[in-house]
């Protein structure tokens, strides 16, 4: 797709702010502005499940121009928001835990798509300086997230969380809403034909992975759960979390929403709530307005405090009040803050500054992995690469020293043999490939703990 002159998408990228410049009142200039010279971030989005083929999975929109979604380049620079949280999103109805890993990669690989396609506007960032480089320069910060870890097992959690998190996936929520092998989910069941219950709160397996993502610096997401297992996360986490797309279930009744003492226990996990737009969570279908959405902001700030509050839009996975069309349209949200007679600097901590602090907060409290010096992992294929299901080998280049070294692959979270011959690492594979997506590690490391990997998204033909 052709791309746009930089100096041409500044002036069709923020019509909503600028067009009417010459009209706009002194009173109305006030919001505009500290919007604009805020950081906005939405911690929830689902429009990579928009861009890929329902069949193949594989991405075939480019949201460089304009699109009836609810997020594309366009409105989000129109919107100001220059952080997203792009979800790959998975449920129970995939079936299979492969199945839904491969479903899990093919959004994450459609962000990566979107990147290659957009690199002068759109940066995926795996830590915070990433974040401040991608806004200095002028472009789109994307926060690769997971929404429902249904690919995640007792045989694959160690090493396909680190894969995941080698693909820059900074947030992970155990469950959509049903149950899986990590965590009872809001409908306490595991959405078979049968409804089975699942057991109460996290399981063994879920609360280990706590202290795995707690370690990497990947945020846990609280947003689907059970109360049971929210309470069990918050008391295992040494990190801040997020509810990445709730409300305040005192403003309105929904299952979705958090009560007051789920409320407390965020503050005093000194996490944040993004406050989500979908009007079924805010007010009612059909029914709601943004003055509604920030009825939440209100109570969830005089509740627990400023600094505990967020946006979680869930753009294109929602239906959204009825004045706030897109991403485009963001900025309404400042305005009636400002109305409402918020404090700049609080405002801006709502916008965005929150949801950075938390993000800030979780990657200094990992625990730092050494690579190995002089040591470089090439492999021989690309990020999003398609190959034929026949494909039985693949391999990597090895620069540097190489003795003493362990050598290993990963497959999905799966470790594999691989074979060193001269500068050449060898993965075989002895099964057949039967997914549309795979994750492929090859990995070195010492005797001292050193690690060095590289990992890449594959699409198998055919599948």
């Amino acid at each position: 797709m052709k791309k746009l002159p930089y100096y041409l998408l500044i002036g069709i990228l923020v019509p909503s702010l600028l067009s009417t410049a010459s009209t706009i009142t002194n009173k109305e200039r006030v919001p505009l502005k500290l919007h604009i010279d805020s950081i906005v971030v939405d911690s929830h989005n689902d429009t990579m499940m928009k861009i890929v083929d329902e069949n193949t999975w594989l991405p075939v929109v480019d949201i460089r121009e304009n699109t009836d979604f609810h997020i594309d380049i366009p409105k989000l620079r129109a919107g100001n928001v220059k952080v997203a949280y792009f979800a790959a999103y998975s449920s129970a109805f995939y079936g299979r835990p492969s199945t839904s890993t491969s479903r899990t990669l093919a959004l994450i690989n459609a962000l990566y798509y979107t990147e290659k396609n957009n690199s002068d506007v759109f940066q995926i960032v795996k830590s915070y300086k990433d974040i401040e480089e991608a806004v200095r320069s002028k472009k789109i910060a994307a926060v690769p997230t997971i929404e429902g870890a249904y690919s995640i097992t007792k045989e694959n959690r160690v090493d396909l969380v680190k894969q995941y998190y080698d693909l820059g996936v900074r947030a992970i929520g155990y469950t959509w809403n049903y149950s899986n092998d990590l965590a009872e989910g809001l409908y306490s069941s595991y959405g078979d034909k049968e409804g089975t219950l699942s057991p109460k709160g996290l399981s063994v397996l879920g609360k280990d992975m706590i202290y795995q993502l707690n370690d990497l610096g990947i945020i846990i997401d609280v947003s689907h759960l059970s109360k049971d297992s929210f309470n069990d996360v918050l008391n295992e986490t040494r990190s801040p979390i997020i509810a990445s797309h709730s409300g305040a279930i005192s403003i309105f009744n929904h299952s979705r929403n958090l009560d007051d003492k789920q409320l407390q226990r965020i503050k005093e996990n000194n996490g944040v709530v993004g406050v989500v737009y979908h009007d079924e969570f805010v007010n009612g279908k059909d029914i709601t307005y943004v003055s509604h959405l920030v009825d939440h902001i209100d109570y969830i700030t005089k509740l627990i405090g400023v600094n505990h509050v967020g946006l979680g839009s869930d753009f294109d996975g929602a239906h959204l009040p009825n004045d706030l069309e897109n991403s485009s349209k963001v900025y309404k949200i400042t305005e009636e803050m400002v109305r409402r007679g918020y404090e700049s600097g609080d405002i801006q901590k709502i916008l965005g500054q929150n949801h950075l602090r938390v993000l800030k907060d979780n990657e200094n409290n990992k625990i730092e992995m050494e690579e190995i010096q002089n040591l470089i992992i090439k492999p021989d294929f690309n990020m999003g690469d398609s190959l034929q299901k026949e494909v039985l080998i693949l391999t990597a280049q090895v620069e540097g020293e190489t003795k003493g070294l362990r050598f290993r692959g990963i497959v999905n979270g799966i470790e594999k043999e691989v074979v060193l011959q001269g500068d050449k690492l060898i993965l075989s594979f002895d099964e057949k490939l039967t997914e549309k997506f795979y994750a492929i590690s090859f990995e070195a490391s010492d005797n001292n703990g050193k690690v060095t990997r590289e990992t890449r998204i594959i699409n198998i033909l055919n599948n």
